[in-house]
């Protein structure tokens, strides 16, 4: 090899291949397999499967899965909890003025009676199927507190 500073790679590679003596790279690993005899022998017609084997064999296959699944979702049932559907709330008007607690409540308490209530019934925070219920609860929730506040106000003038 040459001692030169500014050699191109080229000219590198060149003098690589004339060090190296071809005893110095190992041999390509080879597989004692013969690609063409399979094929020749699969085109032979020599081998064959019957439908029904592999019929059989699949069946046999899909039953122990069968089984197999059958036994897990056992053990996914067994492991269930139990989950208990919430009572649909109630949109009896006394109901709602009790959970807001209206009969006792201040002027400067409804505005934040409305945002709690709001929160735990808003029509967007609870099930689908709880949806139209929550809307006439809002609604009379709402309609209640702002009959408060107007007695409030009718009080202080």
């Amino acid at each position: 090899m040459g001692t030169g500073i500014n050699r191109d790679f080229a000219s590198l590679l060149d003098d690589l291949f004339v060090a190296s003596e071809p005893g110095d790279i190992a041999p390509a690993p080879t597989i004692p397999f013969d690609y063409l005899a399979v094929a020749d022998e699969l085109h032979s017609g020599r081998i064959r499967v019957a439908g029904e084997t592999v019929a059989a064999e699949y069946r046999e296959a899909g039953a122990a899965l069968e089984d197999e699944f059958v036994s897990l979702l056992d053990m996914v049932k067994a492991k269930a909890v139990a989950v208990e559907e919430p009572e649909a709330p109630s949109i009896d008007p006394e109901v709602i003025a009790a959970e807001l607690g209206l009969a006792d409540a201040k002027p400067a308490d409804l505005a934040k009676m409305r945002r709690i209530f709001a929160l735990a019934n808003h029509p967007d925070r609870v099930a689908p199927h709880l949806r139209q219920r929550a809307m006439v609860r809002m609604q009379l929730a709402n309609m209640m507190i702002d009959d408060a506040k107007r007695r409030t106000a009718k009080k202080r003038s």
